[in-house]
């Protein structure tokens, strides 16, 4: 009987070890590192552009969302580097992922790009 028990209790620890973890609901890649490189002060806007747009396409490539704040982040990233085209298409498209930030994002939309226009109009 104990050897049963035993035999039962390894199987299923033998089992419990084998089943698949659930998939995060994003594809968060290295997200999380290149922020946090960005705001630290190690990586600048150019290197930061590179990586999320990675992150992006294998996020497309595995048919996966991409996670709060990529987007706005990329977003605020090409704003940096003058591309306004791109920091605006960022933000829309963040905007329509997560419509619960959508009063933050119509405010950065409304800045145009860091240190753009508005920026200089101040000067």
């Amino acid at each position: 009987m104990i050897r049963t028990n035993l035999l039962a209790g390894a199987c299923l620890a033998l089992l419990a070890g084998c089943a698949s973890q659930p998939q995060s609901l994003y594809h968060w890649g290295a997200y999380p590192a290149v922020q946090y490189a960005y705001f630290k002060g190690d990586k600048g806007p150019e290197e930061g552009i590179l990586a999320l747009e990675k992150v992006r396409e294998e996020a497309k490539a595995q048919g996966r969302a991409l996670p709060p704040g990529l987007q706005a982040h990329l977003g605020l990233l090409y704003g940096m580097t003058g591309r306004g085209d791109l920091f605006e298409q960022n933000l829309l498209a963040e905007k329509q992922s997560f419509p619960e930030s959508s009063v933050y994002l119509d405010f950065l939309l409304k800045q145009k790009t860091p240190g753009g226009e508005k920026a200089q109009a101040a000067k």
